[in-house]
């Protein structure tokens, strides 16, 4: 009986360190070429049964595992997403080990259809004369059509053989725009079509950046069925990006730090946030976290005393001076990132108060709508996935800054409201 491989410990660590979460793994030799490709429901478990139970593994990738160096994964939302990467990145890679995936005839395909209006539809074989596109093979047909489903629901394409008299129940669930009808024209849809085509070939940043782009160019045009059609794709879409931060056992921290190309370690983090009532009552927040935590120690609140009206810009040029260029630039320590709660016109105003003060600090907007982040010198956002510990720490942040800001505005309130009370019995003619 043939002795089991021995591996480092470092690799074998890595391996007992994966996120249980599913996705695709890449296998890798000493000359870091990749070996083989696979997809997991649990990247923990199913990569960790290669090195303690390699005896219920197929005699081809027993094999394989004695000359695993390294290994390499990505995570996905689903495991239908990760089948769609896994046949993705074999085509890309054609490892040695996996050639059963080579036979185009064992497994399902999907096919964009040689049509004026084009179909999804799952195939079994690539048919000479055809037409059409193929994309695969896949080697999972349950999970295929699991992806099928979704991507019909995200790339609303007609599923029906010839044309109705009438828009059908796919029209009325919305996962068809009618063509049979003239709903939707043909240059249109044909950008429908080219939305898939990237979405299938691994194009994500760059569809959602594109999608961004149409649905503000829609609301603009106050097209706003239109952008609201954008807007439902890109949050679908936003749930299966996985966010790229390189080491899968890197911390939130350390993830931030790649995901912004920070300078140093985000290990103190300084999050603003505007509160007022229409001009009136208008306050501000500064919250601290350290080492991810909250540091309520250095919390602050301002009142804004410099600007009339509703001008939360102002109001956020103000904090921002205020913390920076005030004495309480000398009370607290400098933070190694800024945060403040809004988008592109939000953090533009706490840069240019910054850049007014001489600083260079790193900074960052959180957008409430679609939780996008903006960073300076970047025109589109950075989307996180909904689980991203990134993601969580950054709304944490925001959030805690928000309700610290709400705290002292309706403290004000109340305040005002005592005072008005007190001014109005002393003002009361005495009872006779």
């Amino acid at each position: 009986m043939a002795r089991p491989a021995r591996h480092p410990p470092a690799l074998l660590a890595r391996v007992s360190g994966l996120p249980d979460q599913p996705g695709v793994y890449l296998f890798k030799d000493a000359q870091d070429r990749v070996l083989y490709v696979g997809k997991a429901l649990s990247l923990r478990t199913r990569v960790s049964s290669y090195f303690h139970t390699p005896a219920n593994l197929a005699p081809r990738i027993q094999r394989l595992v004695p000359l695993i160096a390294g290994v390499e994964v990505q995570t996905t939302a689903s495991e239908a997403e990760a089948l769609l990467l896994e046949s993705r990145l074999i085509k890309q890679h054609q490892p040695k080990y996996n050639v059963a995936y080579r036979d185009d005839k064992s497994y399902p395909l999907l096919k964009l259809t040689d049509e004026r209006f084009p179909r999804l539809v799952v195939v079994r074989e690539r048919r000479p004369g055809s037409g059409g596109r193929a994309f695969g093979p896949y080697a999972d047909a349950g999970l295929l059509r699991q992806a099928l489903q979704f991507m019909r629901r995200v790339f609303p394409l007609r599923t029906c053989r010839t044309f109705p008299a009438s828009p059908c129940l796919e029209y009325h669930l919305g996962q068809c725009l009618a063509p049979c009808v003239g709903s939707i024209d043909e240059a249109a849809y044909g950008r429908i079509v080219a939305d898939l085509v990237a979405f299938l070939e691994g194009q994500r940043d760059d569809l959602l950046r594109e999608l961004a782009r149409r649905m503000k160019e829609a609301s603009r045009h106050q097209r706003f069925e239109e952008a609201a059609r954008l807007r439902d794709q890109i949050e679908a879409l936003t749930s299966v990006i996985v966010a790229k931060a390189k080491s899968s056992q890197a911390g939130p921290l350390e993830q931030l730090q790649v995901a912004l190309k920070l300078p140093v370690l985000p290990r103190r983090i300084e999050a603003f946030d505007i509160s007022n009532l229409y001009g009136q009552f208008a306050v501000g927040s500064l919250v601290v976290f350290v080492d991810g935590k909250p540091y309520k120690a250095h919390y602050r609140h301002f009142k804004i005393e410099t600007v009339q009206g509703i001008d939360d810009y102002q109001m956020m040029r103000e904090v921002i001076r205020r913390r920076y260029g005030g004495t309480l630039a000398s009370e607290l320590p400098a933070p190694d990132l800024i945060l403040v709660d809004g988008g592109k016109g939000q953090l533009s105003a706490a840069l240019e108060e910054l850049a007014a003060l001489h600083l260079t600090t790193p900074s960052l907007g959180l957008a409430k709508q679609f939780e996008h982040i903006f960073v300076p010198g970047r025109r589109d956002p950075i989307i996180l996935l909904p689980t991203s510990p990134v993601l969580h720490l950054v709304q944490h942040l925001r959030n805690e800054a928000h309700r610290f800001a709400i705290r002292y505005h309706r403290t004000r309130r109340a305040m005002a409201l005592r005072e008005e009370v007190a001014s109005l019995r002393r003002r009361r003619p005495p009872h006779r």
